[in-house]
């Protein structure tokens, strides 16, 4: 992506954002986006140096692509960024614990740490229902924090998912 992100940091933060809560709305707003597309409302950011540096949402219904996770878009805007497929000294938020598919791009692209939202209990692949970001089996480990902004991230799944019933 060639926007720059950095405007999204607010004039009160020193040139680095440190704050989960922070990334954790923006990636939350994206979410709402993914909804509105009528996607499954996950929504992620990349940053780096305390700033946002790619974004994305949930796109394989619009995109026919199956891979098109809210990560995973973020992680190839990432890459294009930093011109680079590894996302060394990186931190990837995202609103709900990732999947299989997406703990293994992780991994691949050396995402420092993961930050979430919401626990998948059915699907989740970072300490739900696998650990693939933190297997001894793999040659990089990520560094996990659950639980930020939790009951928003969860509410909006379950609202959306009941609104499908």
């Amino acid at each position: 992506m060639s926007k720059e992100f950095t405007d999204l940091v607010p004039a009160h933060h020193a040139s680095r954002v440190t704050d989960h809560g922070f990334f954790m709305s923006r990636a939350y707003e994206l979410a709402q986006q993914a909804q509105a597309a009528g996607e499954v409302p996950v929504g992620a950011v990349v940053v780096k140096d305390g700033r946002i540096i790619a974004e994305g949402f949930n796109r394989p219904i619009g995109g026919n692509d199956p891979t098109a996770h809210a990560e995973i878009v973020a992680m190839r805007a990432a890459a294009q960024v930093v011109g680079s497929y590894r996302l060394l000294n990186t931190t990837l938020y995202v609103t709900l614990e990732p999947c299989a598919m997406c703990a293994g791009a992780m991994v691949h692209a050396r995402i420092q740490n993961l930050v979430f939202g919401a626990a998948d209990p059915r699907a989740g692949a970072a300490g739900s229902v696998f650990n693939i970001v933190q297997s001894a089996a793999l040659n990089h480990r990520v560094q996990i924090e659950g639980g930020v902004l939790a009951t928003e991230c969860g509410a909006l799944l379950r609202e959306f998912f009941l609104a499908r019933r």
